[in-house]
């Protein structure tokens, strides 16, 4: 089965990350969680967002998540595949050069890439969307048009895969989300 290494921060939307994490573990892969200026052991926060009726989304504190990996020591040619959760970690993630670097060695290598919510701010940072559909948070869509991207608007439980690439609106996309990028993985 595939490598795949996971970018979080604090912050990242818990499901997002929790999810994911798990469900490939479950479908045999082996899962690394990293996080920039953090250790095997150490701690991110996360946060969950719920659709409440309100204007955006709400948020309140989600589960503490133990890293398994530290980002300063894995290889990361040596993996198959990167998962971008959302959450308000991409926003600050997207400003960190090592992370940005990370990015574009899964583009440039052709690898296959998931990316969440939020997480599209992260490719928006790292390379051009140009030729690309991807949906993401509706409040992304201006950065994924920016960088070139077709923003695709989909129901809350869609997901599109563009090449390489697989994106979906936010959590309650996990199921058809995750089926696409495991028939990317394998």
């Amino acid at each position: 089965m595939a490598s795949i290494v996971i970018i979080a921060g604090d912050f990242v939307e818990d499901y997002e990350l929790m999810v994911p994490f798990q469900a490939l573990q479950a479908m045999g892969h082996r899962v690394d969680v990293v996080c920039p200026d953090k250790t095997e052991g150490d701690i991110v926060k996360t946060a969950i967002h719920d659709f409440e009726g309100d204007q955006t989304y709400t948020e309140k504190p989600g589960h503490n998540f133990a890293l398994n990996a530290s980002f300063a020591e894995i290889a990361v040619e040596s993996y198959d595949a990167l998962l971008i959760p959302g959450g308000r970690a991409p926003e600050y993630l997207r400003l960190d050069e090592r992370v940005l670097a990370m990015v574009r060695h899964f583009v440039e290598a052709d690898k296959p890439i998931a990316a969440v919510c939020h997480g599209p701010q992260l490719l928006a940072a790292a390379m051009s969307l140009e030729g690309h559909r991807v949906s993401a948070y509706p409040a992304c869509a201006p950065e994924v048009t920016l960088a070139g991207g077709e923003f695709v608007s989909l129901e809350v439980t869609d997901a599109v895969t563009s090449g390489k690439l697989v994106t979906a609106p936010a959590w309650p996309a996990h199921p058809e989300w995750l089926r696409q990028f495991q028939a990317l993985l394998v």
